[in-house]
């Protein structure tokens, strides 16, 4: 056991700080952002699964705009496009299947 917090931080994007465990077949991800941060429009062959702790995540998610406060989640298929702006200071947990390579480095 660990904690997720003792893992190397990983900058996916000027304030957005992600915290990556890795199985064998899947990603496990926390991810700090801050407001007004965004993510760009992309896609990965990764089904995603979105959760919300804390703040509000405004989404694109293939050409559909969503809103996700604590407590909600979203089920990203894979090779969907989607993008994200942080409307408040956030806490998400993300979860791919299968695991994120490129984010194991």
């Amino acid at each position: 056991m660990d904690l997720i917090k003792n893992i190397k931080p990983k900058e996916l994007a000027p304030g957005i700080t992600g915290y990556y465990a890795h199985g064998e077949n899947e990603t496990f991800g926390y991810i700090e952002l801050k407001k007004g941060s965004n993510v760009p429009l992309h896609s990965h062959a990764n089904e995603q699964i979105t959760y919300i702790i804390e703040g509000q995540l405004d989404m694109v998610i293939d050409g559909v705009a969503c809103s996700l406060t604590a407590g909600m989640y979203h089920i990203i298929p894979s090779n969907v496009l989607h993008s994200a702006v942080a409307a408040t200071d956030c806490k998400v947990i993300d979860a791919f299947a299968p695991a994120r390579e490129d984010y194991k480095s």
